[in-house]
């Protein structure tokens, strides 16, 4: 709610009303004397509220600002108003200072307050001449004034006078149009051709018609209308307009005004013509302000000593009041609608404002005076204040609407956006060319994260740009085993990922529609390298605690035995994403199109993960593939030849983990006894994969064995079913040594997880001796008591021998505690503390992960 400039009679005292509140700002104790030492200059600001209960205003809160300007003096207010701050576009208000410097330098200064009353200064600046009455703060807030016969303006975002170019005469209006920006409505003259003058023009023809009214933009510095303003003939007599309403029709500016004449006139002008004449009761009108009471609007004028209202409706006087100091119009008692405040003169002499009327002119009256009070709206149970609350309620259900309708447009904007930027995506998918325009462009938005370089290779070769560094995608395959399809997507093995970061999506391609179906398929993150290492030595490692060969284990990217016997050779890894889906729902058409698409999740300290969003490629498969046999994968009679084949097993294959543990033997040999006794056979291009030869049931059964110490191992099982599984279990129960443990891991990863834990508990065990090392016994003189405690409680339970001795225990710790008083330098102590804070966080992180 637009709050107004009021002036008090006290030139260092100014009155501004902001949401319901009365701000009275104050400057005191300034240098104003010539004699005596000088004071720094103090402004003070009251929020003042109105009372409903007491028809009074009551002081809310207080604040107050330290002018210290070194240089300056002789300060004092020049105006006060609520403008909107460019950095957060919120209204506050803002007062105006001015300081006196040497030379007849002026110093002006424009501060901000706050909720918190806290004062913030925004501009400041230095001139050559003082400012007068014709000053007028804007949105910005931006400074205009008036000086001999050309203006000038500064703003907080430029910070520098700058010169206006446009020829006005006088500015009449100044203020913000809803997308168009500051504009300013004065008189500019205008030359007439030597056709239209007249051989003797009067001077009164040639002041009306050598003036015109024009509407100036000042981001452009340009006039954008000098129609349908005001016409020329009133151009002598305007002394103050006020705009009520703007629009533009066929690219010209239209707009409803008011206008103060010197004849005592309030004039209403519709597009530029004149529609109603109000005869004011009073003479020099200076100011105009429109009130929206709720069912209709009000014009309150303001004159030198009185002011009055002035229906909109009829144009007729509807009140005068006399002998006042100013007028503010909010909403002062909280019904939702505006009501005018009349300050009567001799009312700012006290802390409080004690002369004054509110109203609206219709229900709501208060007064300041006894005999003015309105019993209506003081008694609550009389029937007729519910009108005090229907008013408020109609408000807010017509401002909920509003914030309703403003929702729905929003809605409705971020619906487009979303469906221009889904439109996008997939023809990117389509390999389409996209048509939207540069302008659609910046408002689309990322669906799936950020977006990598896309791979174009549904034959399974790569392309022309898998050579470049940041390519992530290096091949893509499709395989047929059973009833499923199986998708592969091989990535760099530079790029490391676990099964929670990555996931591969399937989005079918419908033919007679727009959109993509999502098809639900099953990932699986598989990572293998080519080389093994070199044969076992029987040589056993080198001897130290668990937890150290632990750590070999966790701290290495890759599995390393500690029992080989030479350095191991290079190995190079394989990882691929794959997704398995069901096959027949796929098939209901001749032919079966999807996009591939990889989305990948990374995480940087814990925070938010980002997502990246990678295209990898189209898929094609036709009821003539299948019958063909094309891109079916059988169990062969030998070991798997294709790199792709074995990792479409190895996604389809059911995948058990077993922990294999013995005490009494060494487990190096677990590989030969699958090769041996499982009839197993290593994959040429993977020597870790084994590929099982046996009977029927088994055949084609996969093992992969990682060797972890000398007496424990993970062996993971591809199996077809859970019958060839239980028949692969049945024959390892024959091969393994005596006492040997399996243990069914639910996830691969338990064992690493309770490695982790092992060591981190190890680490804390550490510290904390570490710690208690440090400490230093300086006192014993609590020993004594101790004793003494501990005698007497001995002889009074002498007579009970037999359940003496839990007390004795109980004391004997007692005294130990209470014969310490151990001491460690802080520096030592903080060290040692942050190191076990930060182990115990990692011990607790590995057991929640290990217990979930």
């Amino acid at each position: 709610m637009m709050s107004k400039l009021a002036m008090s009679c006290d030139e260092q005292e100014r009155l501004l009303c902001y949401n319901g509140e009365v701000l009275v700002f104050r400057l005191s104790k300034g240098n104003f004397a010539d004699k005596g030492p000088a004071e720094i200059p103090v402004l003070h600001v009251r929020r003042m509220v109105f009372d409903r209960e007491t028809s009074a205003f009551v002081q809310k809160s207080t604040g107050f600002f330290s002018i210290k300007e070194e240089n300056s003096h002789h300060f004092k207010i020049m105006c006060c108003n609520c403008v909107s701050d460019f950095r957060t576009g919120m209204t506050l208000p803002c007062i105006m200072l001015q300081g006196n410097e040497k030379n007849n330098v002026f110093k002006y200064s424009l501060l901000f307050l706050h909720s918190t009353n806290k004062f913030e200064k925004c501009l400041s600046f230095r001139l050559g001449h003082e400012l007068k009455d014709s000053i007028r703060v804007l949105n910005g807030p931006l400074i205009l004034w008036k000086h001999v016969k050309t203006f000038f303006y500064i703003s907080s975002q430029t910070g520098k006078v700058i010169t206006m170019s446009a020829n006005l005469s006088s500015i009449d209006w100044a203020g913000e149009i809803a997308n168009v920006g500051i504009v300013l409505i004065g008189q500019k003259s205008c030359s007439l051709s030597e056709e239209e003058s007249t051989p003797e023009p009067s001077k009164s023809d040639y002041a009306v018609w050598n003036t015109t009214f024009c509407v100036y933009l000042l981001e452009s510095e340009e006039v954008i209308s000098d129609t349908y303003i005001i016409p020329p003939a009133y151009s002598t007599v305007i002394t103050h307009v006020h705009v009520c309403a703007t629009e533009f029709v066929n690219n010209q500016l239209r707009m409803s005004l008011v206008a103060l004449t010197r004849k005592n006139q309030l004039i209403s002008f519709q597009n530029g013509t004149p529609k109603s004449v109000c005869q004011l009761p009073s003479g020099d009108p200076c100011e105009v302000q429109l009130m929206d009471s709720g069912e209709d609007l009000l014009f309150i004028v303001s004159f030198r000593s009185s002011a009055c209202a002035v229906w909109e409706k009829n144009f007729q006087v509807a009140a005068q009041w006399e002998k006042t100091s100013l007028a503010l119009i909010d909403d002062f008692i909280g019904t939702g609608r505006e009501q005018v405040l009349v300050l009567f003169k001799d009312s700012l002499n006290s802390d409080c404002l004690s002369s004054f009327k509110i109203t609206n002119l219709e229900n709501i009256n208060y007064s300041s005076e006894a005999l003015g009070y309105n019993e209506d709206d003081l008694v609550e149970d009389k029937p007729d204040n519910r009108y005090l609350m229907i008013p408020g309620l109609e408000r807010r259900v017509k401002i909920g609407l509003a914030s309703i309708q403003e929702v729905q447009q929003h809605l409705l904007l971020k619906e487009k956006i979303v469906l221009k930027s889904y439109k996008a995506l997939m023809n990117l998918l389509r390999e389409k060319e996209d048509n939207t325009s540069i302008a659609e462009e910046e408002c689309l938005v990322t669906l799936c994260g950020n977006e990598e370089s896309p791979v174009h290779t549904g034959d399974g070769k790569l392309s022309d740009n898998s050579q470049d560094s940041e390519q992530l995608v290096e091949k893509i395959w499709h395989r047929v085993i059973d009833d499923s399809l199986v998708v592969g997507v091989e990535t760099v093995s530079s790029l490391t990922l676990s099964l929670n970061q990555v996931t591969l999506s399937l989005l079918m391609d419908e033919p007679h529609c727009s959109s993509f179906r999502f098809i639900k398929c099953q990932n699986r993150l598989i990572k293998l390298c080519r080389d093994s290492f070199l044969a076992p030595c029987p040589v056993p490692c080198e001897i130290g605690s668990e937890a150290k060969r632990i750590k070999l284990t966790v701290d290495s990217e890759e599995e390393e035995k500690s029992f080989a016997c030479a350095e191991p050779s290079e190995k190079e890894c394989v990882q691929t994403i794959t997704a398995v889906t069901p096959l027949s729902p796929l098939l209901a058409s001749s032919e079966f199109r999807c996009t591939l698409l990889l989305q990948i999740r990374k995480s940087e300290n814990g925070n938010c993960s980002e997502q990246h969003y990678i295209p990898c490629g189209r898929l094609f498969l036709s009821l003539e593939d299948l019958s063909s046999g094309k891109y079916l994968v059988t169990f062969p009679k030998k070991p798997i030849e294709h790199m792709e084949d074995l990792f479409a097993l190895l996604g389809t294959l059911h995948k058990t983990c077993f922990q294999i543990a013995s005490a009494s033997y060494a487990l190096t040999s677990m590989k030969a006894w699958l090769l041996e006794h499982m009839n197993c056979e290593a994959i040429e291009q993977f020597p870790d994969i084994c590929f099982c030869k046996g009977p029927e049931g088994l055949y084609g059964t996969l093992f992969h064995w990682k060797q972890r110490t000398l007496f424990e191992g993970i062996l993971i099982v591809y199996s077809r079913n859970r019958t060839a599984l239980l028949q692969c279990l049945h024959n390892l129960t024959r091969i393994l040594p005596i006492n040997c443990f399996l243990k069914n891991l639910k996830s691969g990863s338990e064992d690493l997880l309770s490695d982790r834990l092992a060591l981190t508990l190890e680490k804390e065990l550490v510290i904390l001796g570490s710690l208690s090392s440090a400490l230093v016994q300086v006192d014993n003189n609590l020993v004594e008591t101790s004793k003494e405690k501990s005698s007497d409680a001995l002889a009074a339970l002498s007579d009970r021998t037999e359940s003496s001795h839990p007390y004795r225990e109980e004391l004997q710790r007692e005294k130990q505690m209470l014969g310490m008083n151990l001491k460690v330098s802080g520096d030592l102590y903080r060290e040692m503390t942050m190191k076990l804070a930060e182990v115990q966080l990692k011990s607790d992180l590995a057991a929640q992960k290990l217990s979930s």
